[in-house]
């Protein structure tokens, strides 16, 4: 019987200086599979099985789940490509917590479209796909944005173009960067870290994102390290999102006191980030949000890479 099954990473949207056009891919240094899957595997009738240390967090309602909601729309997609859709079941290992800033539904949304597109023999193209991602991705976030599906599906660190095609362009990273991924173990709906938002954003602070996002691109092109985290500030979301997440400016200052390059909100948060140079400063600013960020048994640490591969497909 055919069987696909696909990982996809969790990733940090934003990246602190580049609100909803930024995004990078994370893997723990020390192997753990910090992602979801999801296998796709003939069947006479379309079923979904979910399992995992988070999967308890979902609704109990199958068809309440993303990955049902993407089996249906890629099924529409296909059917309108003239190619029969094909009848599967599915299981969801549901590795990322919800809410956590750390692309959970990204990820769950990348690896049900990535197996199912291998499982058709990819009827569709890499935009294609990214398009459907987003989409979905918007369901549940109430707006189309690619920072977390793109470097979750394409790997590394991704900026979004704004058109149709391509949807991304990658970035080079630096590669001598490790990333603190802290997780808190609350929950932060990402709906309502964007609620918070100010409406209008005023041109002196337009100007410094615009300023930020362009000479960072640039210092990583010209490999720039120090360039680079001198500009890694949010000038958009933090003032108001830090609110929502208890002990940050305590976790800043520590992570900036001992090391870190920059520390910033991974996505909608409540996961924070430090960007460190030296693997034992990571090591250490990890013990430390671990002992004194994380809030419950749900939450943990990870010193991570941006890897060059985003979701992985086999069969």
């Amino acid at each position: 019987m055919k069987k696909v099954s696909a990982y996809a990473p969790a990733s940090i949207g934003n990246v602190s200086l580049g609100f909803d056009v930024l995004g990078a891919a994370l893997e723990p240094i020390d192997g753990t599979s910090l992602g979801d899957e999801v296998i796709v595997e003939q069947a006479g009738a379309f079923s979904l099985t979910v399992s995992g240390p988070f999967a308890h967090k979902l609704p109990a309602d199958p068809d309440t789940n993303i990955v049902t909601r993407c089996y249906h729309y890629f099924c529409d997609a296909l059917v309108k490509k003239g190619v029969e859709a094909p009848v599967v079941a599915l299981t969801l290992n549901k590795n990322l917590p919800i809410g956590s800033g750390l692309g959970s539904s990204a990820s769950s949304i990348v690896a049900a479209f990535h197996a199912l597109n291998v499982y058709v023999d990819s009827v569709f193209d890499e935009d294609t796909l990214l398009t459907m991602m987003g989409a979905l991705e918007g369901q549940i976030s109430g707006s189309i944005h690619y920072d977390n599906v793109a470097p979750c599906y394409q790997g590394g660190m991704t900026l979004m173009t704004g058109a149709p095609s391509p949807v991304t362009v990658k970035l080079p990273v630096i590669e001598d960067w490790y990333w603190v991924a802290c997780y808190s173990g609350i929950s932060v709906s990402t709906s309502a870290a964007r609620d918070i938002l100010p409406k209008t954003v005023p041109v002196p602070t337009a100007l410094t994102f615009g300023r930020q996002l362009g000479v960072f691109v640039h210092a990583l092109h010209a490999g720039d390290a120090t360039m680079a985290a001198s500009v890694m500030q949010d000038v958009i979301a933090e003032p108001y999102r830090k609110s929502l997440l208890p002990g940050f400016d305590e976790a800043r200052a520590y992570s900036m006191t001992n090391g870190a390059l920059a520390f910033g909100i991974s996505g909608s948060g409540p996961t924070v980030f430090a960007v460190c140079n030296d693997k034992q400063q990571a090591q250490q600013i990890a013990g430390w949000l671990d002992a004194n960020y994380i809030q419950n048994d749900d939450g943990f640490s990870h010193v991570c890479r941006i890897p060059a591969q985003g979701a992985v497909a086999k069969s």
